[in-house]
């Protein structure tokens, strides 16, 4: 029987699997994917060290790889098993799916294995690439980086509204730390604000001028937390500040202008920095420009990439993620003409 991807994306969101707890939904897939002859794979991927990571795990966590037997596939069909917190599950009305998922990127799991079952019969060579960790820091994305399939093509999905996109943009992850003096706040000549450091530093950051790329828009820049100081009545001595930098263009540039700027101030790490990606339209499917960053930088190895996928950015992450059922449809008959076309080409 061909594959149901509205029933197979319920079954999947009724999985919880936030970054870091997504082995039921790994195994899942394993079990799934060896019922429709696929010869499955597990990619161990590493839990972080729990001290340093709230939210983290402690259970198992890998990645599905999937072929029919003895294949090497010309095209790989990927996207992530993980999603953001909360977890909350399925329902469904006549025209959506919703569920924490639905969109980002459980629908698009079950689009992907759709897809590839109709493909195989058709006689591509297809193969399936489900990772963890991408919602963090594409530690499952990075360790299948080291054991590539040698496939020519990887489509990745992630919530594109049925577009191709022809470019995502990058990221760069900043850590700002200002140490100052504990004092009385009554007496704030005898110690120095962190807090104050931090601020005027942040405030110099919003002001730089990051790139511009005509095709793709502008660098952005979010400053998402900001801690510090002990009560209302110190002077504070920590303060800490993380910020995401949306990239179109190499991130050295803005690194250094944002070293330069903060001098002495504060601290400047960069814990994370993912480069911005062009890649090519294909046919006549409709374009776009994704503004959010994917695995495609930390999956090189996996062939030339595209990105494609059903359900819109614009809920994931939100209380109110959902996907509409034709949508998903749609895709399935869209991930196949697209690795036809590639396959062929």
């Amino acid at each position: 029987m061909p594959i149901n991807p509205i029933e197979l994306t319920r079954k999947l969101v009724d999985i919880e699997s936030t970054t870091y707890h997504e082995g039921l939904a790994g195994a899942f897939l394993h079990e799934f994917l060896t019922g429709q002859k696929y010869a499955v794979e597990r990619m161990a991927v590493a839990q972080p060290e729990l001290a340093l990571t709230p939210g983290g795990g402690t259970g198992e966590r890998f990645n599905v790889y999937a072929a029919l037997p003895g294949v090497t596939p010309d095209v790989v069909l990927s996207t992530h098993m993980d999603t953001v917190p909360p977890y909350f599950g399925s329902r469904e009305d006549d025209e959506f799916l919703y569920g924490r998922g639905t969109c980002d990127a459980k629908g698009i799991i079950a689009a992907q294995i759709a897809a590839a079952d109709r493909l195989r019969d058709g006689g591509v060579k297809v193969g399936l690439l489900f990772v963890v960790g991408e919602e963090r820091d594409s530690a499952g994305a990075k360790v299948a980086n080291l054991s590539p399939k040698v496939s020519k093509f990887l489509i990745n999905g992630e919530p594109t509204d049925n577009r191709l996109a022809l470019a995502s943009k990058g990221a760069l992850r900043v850590e700002l730390r200002a140490k100052g003096k504990m004092a009385h706040s009554a007496y704030p000549e005898l110690g120095e604000s962190a807090i104050d450091k931090l601020l005027d530093a942040l405030h110099d950051v919003q002001a730089l001028p990051l790139p511009v790329e005509p095709e793709i828009g502008p660098s952005t820049l979010n400053i998402g937390l900001i801690e510090g100081g002990r009560a209302p009545n110190v002077i504070a001595d920590k303060a800490e500040a993380h910020l995401l930098i949306r990239l179109v263009s190499p991130a050295e540039e803005t690194k250094q202008a944002i070293i330069k700027t903060v001098g002495n101030r504060a601290d400047v790490s960069f814990s994370l920095e993912l480069p911005f990606v062009r890649m090519r339209k294909v046919g006549n499917l409709p374009t776009m420009v994704a503004k959010f960053t994917t695995d495609i930088p930390s999956l090189t190895a996996w062939g030339e990439p595209f990105l494609l996928g059903p359900g819109s950015i614009h809920v994931a992450h939100t209380p109110d993620e959902k996907i509409s059922k034709k949508e998903l449809l749609e895709a399935v008959d869209l991930y196949v003409r697209l690795a036809e076309d590639l396959a062929r080409s």
